[in-house]
């Protein structure tokens, strides 16, 4: 059960985070506190002793501290900071948060580049017929809901909580 629950609850919550995100452009707090509140749940049951879950709580405040200083200078929303701070919570301080972390760089990247490019063709685009949902063109903001899935996609396999329940099934 508990197996279950690790190998669903995140990557369905990162998966209807980028897709509230990419519809509406943002991203539904309960989504990060469900997160956060099913890795606390679930964390004792995975064999994750005290100092690792320490090291998990560091990441996400971190991350947290992070984004925040992102957030108050208005370079990232706030559904996004919340949200990869949840994330960051089931990755600890190790090399699958600095994967994370990368791949929602990279991937956001990506993401912002084909948004524009996207913008500046809008009119050719809608001419053809393509549907595109009227955020992606009207808004300013770019839908990083979709990069941090996707990062979080990338690095769960190599996150502590998946590799300790996939060795308990064994």
């Amino acid at each position: 059960m508990v197996a279950a629950v690790v190998f669903l609850i995140f990557p369905l919550c990162l998966a209807v985070a980028a897709l509230t995100d990419l519809l509406s452009m943002t991203i539904p707090n309960r989504i990060p506190i469900i997160l956060s509140a099913s890795f606390l749940l679930i964390a004792p049951f995975v064999a994750v002793d005290m100092p690792l879950l320490m090291s998990h709580g560091l990441a996400g405040l971190c991350v947290f501290l992070a984004c925040f200083a992102l957030f108050a200078a208005n370079v990232m929303g706030g559904g996004d900071a919340k949200l990869l701070s949840a994330c960051a919570l089931w990755f600890g301080m190790n090399q699958s948060l600095l994967l994370f972390v990368a791949a929602v760089g990279l991937f956001g990247g990506l993401l912002t580049f084909a948004i524009l490019l996207i913008r500046t063709q809008s009119n050719t685009i809608l001419a053809i017929g393509i549907p595109i949902p009227n955020s992606l063109i009207l808004a300013k903001k770019i839908p990083y809901g979709i990069a941090i899935a996707i990062g979080g996609f990338i690095a769960f396999p190599s996150s502590p909580i998946f590799i300790s329940t996939l060795e308990a099934l064994k």
